[in-house]
């Protein structure tokens, strides 16, 4: 049985493993199915997709529109190794998610447009599904429109022709998409509770993302909050892809075994 893989870009222990906890407990989930790799501390490597029945990829701190000259090493190795790794999700249309960082990691990689022109507070959102999303395998256990947590300096404001918009906000449009058949990111998080936002509330409180003052009204607002349909995407992608099961499609089976490299690992083809 092949486990999920997580990747992680957080290097506060504390929003880490949190986010870890998260997952696991938010897809039902035990540690046996779902292996981390955090990104902060090491280089991704060689991945092959055989190995992994799916690859979640975590938010964190970084923004692809920030300032070449500001990026840090970590940050540069990083977007290095998601490039490289992209390039076989997508070649392969290997079952992917992508939770807010994701959305700027799929959406530089295909050439779409990322500003800050849709930048979102931390605290609750009113997400709407569009038509594509009310079908889809992950999103369509969802309610036409639902509340998620957010908060993020940058967003999509033009997506790539050949993806599929899944979910919009009045404050951002891009609030979910797709790929191919098994591609996808999510601008909100869906493997977000009331306590998970407020470890990252404290953790990013001088993080630029709120006024530190507001910490605790923010947690506040988190704890009265009804955030409970999200998570219904994570339970979706492991009934459809996780361990032991055989969701994904003849075609991207094929895709996979029929790599021209035959490894298909992922940093050595950048």
């Amino acid at each position: 049985m092949r486990p999920l893989l997580l990747l992680s870009i957080r290097a506060d222990d504390a929003a880490a493993d949190n986010e870890y906890a998260s997952f696991l407990g938010l897809a039902g989930l035990e540690e046996r199915d779902l292996h981390r790799v955090r990104l902060d501390q090491r280089a991704l490597g060689d991945i092959d997709l055989r190995d992994w029945s799916g690859i979640w990829l975590g938010g964190g701190p970084f923004n692809y529109s920030d300032a070449e000259e500001s990026k840090s090493p970590v940050q540069r190795r990083v977007e290095a190794d998601l490039r490289g790794l992209l390039d076989a999700v997508i070649g392969a249309d290997f079952p992917f998610l992508g939770a807010c960082y994701g959305v700027g990691a799929l959406g530089n990689h295909q050439r779409g447009v990322l500003s800050r022109r849709y930048a979102e507070p931390v605290g609750l959102v009113r997400v709407a599904l569009t038509p594509p999303g009310r079908r889809d395998p992950l999103l369509r256990d969802l309610p036409d429109t639902f509340d998620a947590f957010t908060g993020h300096k940058e967003a999509i404001s033009k997506l790539p022709g050949h993806a599929v918009l899944l979910a919009s906000s009045a404050a951002c449009p891009v609030q979910a998409f797709r790929f191919g058949a098994n591609v996808y990111a999510t601008q909100f998080h869906p493997e977000l509770d009331a306590e998970g936002l407020c470890t990252r509330i404290e953790v990013y409180k001088h993080a630029g993302y709120f006024d530190p003052a507001q910490a605790e009204e923010l947690k506040a607002l988190a704890r009265r909050s009804d955030v409970r349909h999200p998570p219904a995407i994570l339970r979706a992608f492991v009934r459809r892809y996780g361990p032991g099961r055989t969701g994904r499609s003849e075609a991207t089976a094929a895709g996979i075994s029929g790599s021209r490299d035959g490894g298909l690992t992922s940093a050595s083809r950048r």
